[in-house]
């Protein structure tokens, strides 16, 4: 199939008299994908072809009616984005084999880590200027105890949410098995609720009447995710969110303000890949805003930590 189109544009560029450059094996693009598949895992490389793929099919389009092409090359070209579409559906069925879930908890915990620690090190920076070790080791302590409160979160937060399933499971049979007509009454009142009119309701009750399990799957919503692992991710993210802005601390040990400069440019850092993760997950095209929309915040809160920091000092007469 790419051999198809590749045939096509070379074709075309020769009969407009454009100089066709050789094609080179890339080893090094290879390479970085390679290395893309290992560190961002199946889902999201999946997702960045995939992206790939939008924008070309994008490109032609625009070509398609942009360009003066005749009437062989048009529909060749339709074709092609044909086929570009086709390529599109095969890249999100293989992505939706991949659970995002621990994906999200990561991200999530990452730059709670980041943004967190990052304001504790920068408002105890303005309040012990010469004492670096002292503000690394605290933030390593708030860090800890930060992660283990988000890994805790992340935990009651999955349970939770499956207990309130298997309750509203539980009271959906106990309702179909003591009265289908309130059941069926009770699954109207759900479906009103979400937003859906009242005679389409009373449609799918009256055509769902004898599924029970059909009535109850779409009452409450299926939780695959496991507690235990989205704690572990979501700790162990904060973890290394929180290294980037405290390691510095621990390095230059002479001032805690040339130790916060290299703190800022870490997060930065960062942030910045953090937001290229959310984007790339969310399947936004809009990769440098959202790094802009991360970093900005993320130093903003630094910005206002440092600044109340300073108050503090200033109020109490702390000095170091």
């Amino acid at each position: 199939m790419e051999h198809v189109h590749a045939k096509f544009w070379h074709q075309f560029l020769k009969t407009r008299n454009i100089e066709i450059q050789e094609g080179k094996f890339h080893k090094f693009k290879l390479f970085t994908y390679k290395i893309l598949r290992t560190l961002l895992g199946s889902k999201l490389f999946v997702t960045i072809l995939e992206m790939n793929e939008v924008i070309s099919t994008e490109s032609y389009y625009r070509y398609f009616h942009e360009a003066s092409l005749t009437e062989k090359e048009k529909l060749i070209l339709s074709k092609i984005i044909e086929d570009e579409l086709e390529h599109e559906k095969m890249f999100s069925r293989q992505k939706d084999k991949f659970n995002i879930e621990n994906i999200r908890d990561f991200i999530l915990g990452m730059n709670d880590g980041l943004v967190e620690i990052l304001g504790t090190v920068t408002g105890l920076s303005a309040i012990y200027p010469k004492s670096p070790i002292t503000v690394g080791t605290a933030g390593l302590v708030v860090g800890v105890a930060g992660a283990l409160s988000m890994a805790i979160g992340a935990y009651t937060s999955v349970r939770s949410q499956r207990q309130v399933n298997e309750g509203i499971k539980r009271k959906m049979e106990l309702l179909f098995k003591v009265s289908k007509d309130r059941a069926k009454e009770e699954f109207l009142n759900k479906l009103s609720e979400s937003g859906i009119p009242e005679d389409v309701g009373t449609e799918i009750v009256e055509k769902l009447s004898n599924n029970e399990d059909a009535m109850t799957n779409l009452l409450t919503e299926e939780i695959s995710e496991n507690e235990i692992k989205s704690a572990l991710y979501t700790g162990i993210a904060y973890l290394v969110g929180l290294v980037f802005p405290v390691l510095p601390y621990f390095i230059i040990t002479s001032s805690s303000l040339v130790a916060l400069a290299f703190s800022v440019i870490f997060a930065a850092i960062a942030l910045s890949i953090v937001g290229i993760i959310v984007s790339v997950a969310s399947e936004s095209l809009s990769i440098k805003g959202k790094v802009l929309e991360m970093v900005a915040t993320g130093l903003g809160a630094a910005a206002l930590s440092y600044l109340f920091g300073t108050l503090v000092q200033k109020v109490f007469g702390i000095s170091a």
